[in-house]
C-alpha cells in the first residue's frame, strides 16, 4: 500500500510584477515601478511564468478600455507565481510579507491538476474548496521532445511512439545500439519533479495511465498494482535527473547542441508542446531574444497511449478575499481573453493552442517546427483529486534512487551573521537537516566538508561516505549539527575530489551527483584554484556523468564560476544570495533527486 511521507516543500521565492494601467489620481507602486491608480480596487492575477508576458499585455489592453464595475474602479494586475508554489500557498497560507504578491482573485496555473490538488488539501483540513470556477485560456499538450534523428530511428513521423517504447529502449542493455546507433549510448529521459513542475506532474500521471492501459478513471488501486509500479519504475529508471523546471534540460540540451554534442545529453525530455517552438527558434528560455537555431532540432512525440494537456485555466477563486466588484472585473477579463478571437490569435502567436475551440489552430504549430496540429489522438482525463495526491506519494516511493555527496563549505566566512542573529552556517545547517525529509530512505547520501588544509594538504574531509539515509540518518544529523566554520575556501580541488569519489562508486541505476554549497570563491593557491582544469575534468566523461548542483550562498559566492561548474557537468546553479532564503532554495536543489 502507498504510505504517506514528507512532502517536498515547494519554493516560495516568487517575483511580484504588475501590469501597467494609466489613470489619474494618487498612485501606489510595487517594486518594479508599475503604477496602480489610487481609489481603484486591485484585481490580481497569479499566473504561471510562461504566460506572464501575454497576460501582462492583455491586461494592459483590457484596463485601457474597461475599469468600471458596479460604478467602482477595478484594475487587473499580473504577478508571476509558479504553479506548484502557488498551489502550496493557496492550500497552506499565502505569505503576508508580500513576497508572492497580493492574494490572487484570478489564478492561472499551467494546468487544472493544480486546482484539484489545492481543493484536495483544503478538504483534508475540513476547509471548503476555492479552485472551482475555471475556463481554459489556452492549451498545450505534454509531449516528448526528441532530437529529430532519434525520433526518426523510432519510426517518427509514420509510426506512433509512446511510453512503452521508452520503457523498452530504456531497459535494453544495448541502449540505442538496439536500433543501430550505439554511438548514442543509453536512452536518457529528462523529466521534472511532479511536486514542482506541471510537465512533471502530467508526465507522471501519463506514465501511470500507460501502465494501466486506461485513458480515464485512474484509481488509487491502480497505483498499488505491482504491474503498474513495475512499468513506472522502468520509465523512471531512464531519468537523467529530476528538477523543478524543464528549462534545466532544454538549456543543457541547447548548450550541448551548440558544442556539436546535441545527441549526448538526453534522448527525450517531457515538455509542453510550446517549449518545442521556443527551443527550435534558439530560445529555450523563451526570453524573446533567440540565439542560433539548434543544429539538431527537436520534434514532438505525442505518446500513443494518450497525454494530458496543460490547459492553463483561469480560476476565479471562491475565496473570502474576493469581493463582488473583483469577481465582476475578473469575469469580464476572462471573457475578454477567451471569447475575443483576436486575443486568442495572440495566444497562438505565443505558441499555445487557443482555449476557445472555435479558433482554428495555426502557425507556429506546424510540421516545420516538428509539431502536428492534429495530434494527440487521445487526451487523458485528469485524475480525481485524491488520486492525484496519492499519485505524488506513489511517485516519491518509486522514483529513481539518488546517490549524492553533499559537499559543504565550512570556511571562516560561514561564521558571518546572516540575519535574525543566526550565522550563515547555522541557517545552512537548518536547511540541510530539513531537506533530509525529502530524500527517500534508500537514497544514498554522503557528507563531505571543505575549507583549507583540513586533512594535511587536502582541503576536504569525507565525514560520512554515501550510504542509505535510513541507515545513517542519526549519524548524519549529528555530524551536520557539529560543523564549525574556519579557514579559507578550497573550492576547486574539493569539488574535483568529491566528483571523483562519486565516479569511483558510480551506479548506473541511480542519479549520481554532488550537491555543492559554498558562500565564496576559491582562495587556495594554484593549482588548486585553476578553474579550466576542473571544467575539463567535469566534462570528460559523457557516459557516467556525475552532475554538480552548486548553491551560491550569500552575496560573496562566485556565481559566474559556479555557473561554469554546473554547465560543465550538465546540471544547474541555484542561488541563495540572501542567506535567509537558503531553506527554500535547498528544497529546489533536492527536487533533482
Amino acid at each position: 500500500m502507498i504510505t504517506r511521507r514528507a512532502r517536498l516543500r515547494w519554493p516560495l521565492a516568487l517575483l511580484a510584477l504588475v501590469a501597467a494601467c494609466t489613470s489619474g489620481g494618487p498612485l501606489t507602486t510595487d517594486g518594479s515601478g508599475v503604477v496602480v491608480p489610487g481609489g481603484c480596487e486591485e484585481v490580481p492575477i497569479a499566473t504561471s511564468p510562461e504566460k506572464f508576458t501575454l497576460f501582462t499585455s492583455l491586461a494592459e489592453t483590457f484596463n485601457a478600455t474597461e475599469t468600471e464595475f458596479e460604478g467602482e474602479c477595478a484594475v487587473i494586475t499580473v504577478y508571476r507565481a509558479s504553479s506548484g508554489a502557488a498551489a502550496r500557498m493557496l492550500a497552506e497560507g499565502w505569505p503576508e510579507d508580500g513576497s508572492a504578491g497580493p492574494l490572487p482573485v484570478i489564478w492561472s496555473p499551467a494546468a487544472s491538476t493544480w486546482g484539484a490538488i489545492v481543493n484536495e488539501r483544503l478538504a483534508a483540513r475540513g476547509e471548503a474548496p476555492i479552485a472551482n470556477d475555471f475556463q481554459r485560456v489556452m492549451i498545450t499538450p505534454l509531449v516528448l521532445g526528441m532530437p529529430r534523428p532519434m525520433a526518426e530511428a523510432l519510426g517518427w513521423p509514420e509510426t506512433d511512439v509512446g511510453w512503452a517504447d521508452v520503457l523498452q529502449l530504456a531497459s535494453d542493455p544495448e541502449g540505442w545500439g538496439a536500433l543501430g546507433h550505439p554511438e548514442w549510448g543509453d536512452f536518457r529521459l529528462g523529466k521534472t519533479n511532479p511536486n514542482f513542475s506541471t510537465s512533471g506532474l502530467a508526465a507522471t500521471a501519463a506514465t501511470y495511465y500507460a501502465g494501466t492501459g486506461k485513458t480515464s478513471g485512474l484509481t488509487i488501486s491502480d497505483l498499488d498494482d505491482p504491474e503498474v509500479l513495475e512499468f513506472v519504475r522502468g520509465v523512471e529508471a531512464a531519468t537523467v535527473h529530476y528538477g523543478d523546471t524543464t528549462l534545466t534540460f532544454l538549456d543543457n540540451m541547447y548548450r550541448a547542441d551548440q558544442e556539436g554534442r546535441g545527441l549526448t545529453y538526453a534522448s527525450a525530455v517531457a515538455v509542453e508542446e510550446v517549449s518545442i517552438i521556443a527551443y527550435n527558434r534558439g530560445d529555450p528560455a523563451d526570453t524573446g531574444t533567440p540565439g542560433p537555431p539548434p543544429r539538431v532540432p527537436l520534434v514532438a512525440i505525442y505518446p500513443v497511449e494518450g497525454t494530458l494537456f496543460s490547459d492553463n485555466p483561469a480560476y476565479i477563486l471562491d475565496a473570502p478575499w474576493v469581493t463582488d466588484v473583483a469577481r465582476q472585473a475578473a469575469t469580464a477579463f476572462r471573457s475578454f481573453v477567451i471569447d475575443d478571437a483576436a486575443n486568442q490569435q495572440r495566444v497562438l502567436e505565443f505558441g499555445f493552442r487557443p482555449g476557445n475551440p472555435s479558433v482554428a489552430i495555426g502557425d507556429p504549430i506546424n510540421s516545420a517546427n516538428g509539431l502536428n496540429p492534429n495530434k494527440p489522438d487521445t487526451e487523458l482525463a485528469v485524475p480525481d483529486p485524491e488520486v492525484l495526491t496519492a499519485l505524488l506519494d506513489s511517485w516519491e516511493e518509486n522514483r529513481k534512487t539518488a546517490r549524492v555527496i553533499m559537499l559543504f563549505d565550512v570556511s571562516g566566512s560561514m561564521a558571518d551573521l546572516a540575519g535574525g542573529g543566526d550565522t550563515k552556517l547555522a541557517l545552512a545547517k537548518q536547511a540541510v537537516l530539513s531537506g533530509l525529509d525529502n530524500f527517500k530512505p534508500d537514497d544514498e547520501i554522503g557528507l563531505w566538508i571543505f575549507s583549507t588544509n583540513l586533512d594535511g594538504d587536502n582541503d576536504y574531509i569525507e565525514v560520512i561516505p554515501p550510504a542509505p539515509l535510513e541507515d545513517i540518518r542519526p549519524q548524519l544529523e549529528e555530524s551536520i549539527n557539529g560543523l564549525v566554520a574556519d579557514g579559507g575556501t578550497g573550492l576547486y580541488d574539493s569539488t574535483r575530489a568529491a566528483v571523483q569519489a562519486v565516479r569511483d562508486g558510480f551506479d548506473q541505476t541511480k542519479i549520481n551527483a554532488v550537491l555543492l554549497l559554498t558562500d565564496g570563491m576559491c582562495d587556495d593557491n594554484p593549482p588548486g584554484c585553476e578553474l579550466d582544469p576542473l571544467l575539463g575534468f567535469l566534462g570528460s566523461n559523457e557516459r557516467d556523468v556525475v552532475r554538480v548542483f552548486p548553491v551560491a550562498y550569500g552575496e560573496d559566492a562566485s556565481v559566474e564560476e559556479l555557473t561554469a561548474i554546473a554547465n560543465a557537468s550538465a546540471a544547474r546553479l541555484y542561488q541563495a544570495t540572501n542567506p535567509l532564503t537558503i531553506e527554500a532554495v535547498f528544497q529546489q536543489v533536492i527536487s533533482n533527486f
